[in-house]
């Protein structure tokens, strides 16, 4: 991003895809020695209003968080519907999907990544935000997430 910034320099979370999340959470909690956390399902394509690459989409996944002080590690197990998350994991395999940054002004922001080449691929509504996955791979290495909280400053915890 050359000429405007994304505004934070403060990683949020990082984003892991897997296969099985509850054996991968119980494993993460071992290493931790930490409680599992709740394993949840995104919301319904309709209340989430996901659009995956420009079109509705009901894709849905399942997420278990992990508070690590600054950074929450975010397990993703997708559904088999088309997404960001599902073409990743059938790609890629498991492992490191995004690192995700929160931020004010979701479309502003997509908007100059997009000028800087990077396509939206995903994005979406959750309890008390919206999230959106940017095309950063070749310029970065991994997908940028960026994360809006309702009412919240840029600094504060997300999701």
């Amino acid at each position: 991003m050359e000429q405007k910034g994304l505004g934070t320099n403060v990683v949020t979370q990082i984003g892991i895809l897997v296969n099985d999340i509850e054996t991968t959470a119980n494993a993460y909690a071992k290493l931790f020695q930490m409680d599992v956390p709740k394993i949840s399902w995104t919301d319904p394509g309709e209340v989430a209003q996901t659009e995956y690459k420009g079109e509705a989409s009901q894709a849905r996944a399942k997420l278990a968080f992990f508070s690590m002080g600054q950074v929450q590690i975010e397990l993703i197990e997708p559904d088999l519907t088309p997404s960001v998350w599902r073409d990743a994991l059938n790609e890629q395999g498991e492992g490191v999907h995004h690192i995700a940054f929160a931020i004010d002004g979701m479309s502003e922001k997509i908007q100059l990544f997009q000028e800087n080449g990077a396509p939206l691929l995903q994005r979406g509504e959750f309890t008390g935000g919206r999230y959106a996955y940017l095309d950063t791979v070749p310029e970065f290495k991994v997908l940028i997430e960026l994360l809006e909280n309702d009412g919240q400053k840029s600094d504060k915890k997300v999701r």
